[in-house]
């Protein structure tokens, strides 16, 4: 199995239970196991600034499956969850990205690896780092250190719910 890292983002409905549904259907993904989840943080929003902040967590998931037809996966969970994709950076219901894929390095098309902004955002590293704290993204470099050079960026830890 390959461990893939997924991030997860929701504004728009109750995007707290929009994040904990999420996470129960990506462990119910086919040929997939959920390995660890991150706590939830409350960051405010990128790009268009008028729209509530969001909910962000990152997933690390054990799979059999290929980088293209995970992303196809999570496509489908998406739309599922209502997500409508209008303009970049816009409020919705549920983002699902695709962040790494074992130690896959690939420019293509239909999927980038690793994704390709996650370097620029501690809403994705914060929660990335607390559960792959060692982890070294190919081509980037060690997770934390990402993490430190955006320690301008505004993000909040959740207590977790009992």
């Amino acid at each position: 199995m390959i461990r893939a890292f997924v991030a997860l983002g929701s504004n728009l409905g109750n995007p707290v239970q929009t994040i904990e549904d999420a996470v129960d259907a990506m462990a119910a993904l086919r040929g997939s196991l959920l390995a660890a989840i991150s706590s939830l943080y409350r960051t405010a929003p990128v790009g268009l600034r008028n729209q509530p902040d969001f909910i962000n967590a990152v997933v690390a998931l054990d799979t059999r499956l290929g980088a293209r037809d995970l992303l196809d996966e999570l496509f489908a969970l998406e739309a599922r969850f209502g997500r409508q994709r209008t303009i970049r950076n816009a409020p919705r219901t549920l983002d699902l990205d695709l962040l790494l894929h074992g130690d896959t390095v690939q420019d293509d098309p239909d999927v980038t690896l690793p994704h390709p902004r996650m370097r620029e955002r501690a809403f994705v590293l914060a929660p990335l780092a607390e559960i792959a704290p060692e982890l070294v993204i190919p081509g980037r470099g060690p997770v934390t250190e990402l993490l430190a050079a955006c320690a301008d960026q505004r993000v909040h830890a959740l207590a977790r719910q009992q």
